[in-house]
């Protein structure tokens, strides 16, 4: 099994961002930030109260879902862009954003795959809760609720052995199953490293994103008042946020570069 270094990743991510800062900043701002900006903004107001307080669904226009994934998209997108330049020293940003929208429906296809999958899950389990609620109803309620731990947990057991697949697909020429495939090989035995990674960076962006949207929009309330506070903020959060996905993404693009190393 390949040896793989949080320190080591940490330590080549500084210097490389410290290097390389003029050209991964840009890229981040633009397909990164800028898209969950305007997504936050687009939100309509009474389904972020839904998030917050559950209950109904509120009714929300298509328009926005189809902005919400077209925002996604273009975040896919960016983060695919600044993988290729942690790869691949020397590209130049035009080359990466090229790479990038070719490998593009390749990283689209194994999010579809693995969707699918987990509908899939979904539906089995789902006919099995109908089929104990028609015996007894205690035990339909008691497995929907086993049912929900479950797929929560299969989803994050997914998403750290994943973790690696948006470098998988980047740096090679390989198809949807094959990336898969590819990504989950090389996270074998590293899913405790990983997840420990995974929520200190969660974690850390969280803090900074949070204390950097207070300090902001105090300074926007004072200026313009509850809206520019929500501005400010907003942009004080995404501006912060950016700057760690950066580091995370270039520490990511390390460890692949550890893993694939032989």
């Amino acid at each position: 099994m390949t040896v793989m270094s949080i320190g080591k990743a940490w330590e080549e991510a500084v210097a490389f961002v410290a290097r390389e800062r003029s050209l991964l900043f840009p890229v981040a701002l633009l397909f990164v930030a800028l898209p969950g900006l305007i997504l936050q903004e687009m939100t309509p107001p009474e389904l972020a109260g839904w998030t917050m307080n559950k209950g109904a669904m509120p009714d929300v226009p298509v328009s926005f879902w189809l902005s919400m994934l077209i925002g996604v998209i273009l975040i896919w997108f960016g983060s695919l862009a600044l993988f290729a330049l942690a790869l691949r020293p020397g590209i130049s940003v035009g080359e990466a954003l090229r790479l990038s929208l070719s490998r593009l429906p390749v990283l689209l296809g194994t999010a579809a795959a693995v969707l699918g999958l987990l509908f899939v899950i979904l539906i089995v389990g789902a006919i099995v809760v109908v089929a104990f609620s028609m015996v007894a109803k205690p035990a339909g309620a008691a497995l929907t609720m086993l049912l929900a731990v479950g797929l929560g947990g299969v989803m994050l057991f997914g998403s750290v052995r994943l973790l690696l697949l948006n470098p998988v697909v980047i740096d090679g020429n390989e198809g949807v199953v094959a990336s898969l495939r590819h990504s989950w090989t090389l996270t074998r035995g590293h899913f405790w490293r990983l997840l420990g990674f995974l929520l200190v960076l969660t974690l850390l962006s969280a803090i900074v994103g949070s204390a950097a949207q207070v300090i902001f929009g105090l300074i926007g309330r004072l200026v313009a008042g509850a809206d520019g506070a929500r501005l400010t903020g907003g942009v004080a959060a995404a501006a912060v946020s950016t700057v760690v996905q950066v580091y995370m993404l270039v520490m990511l693009a390390r460890l692949y570069r550890q893993a694939e190393t032989r």
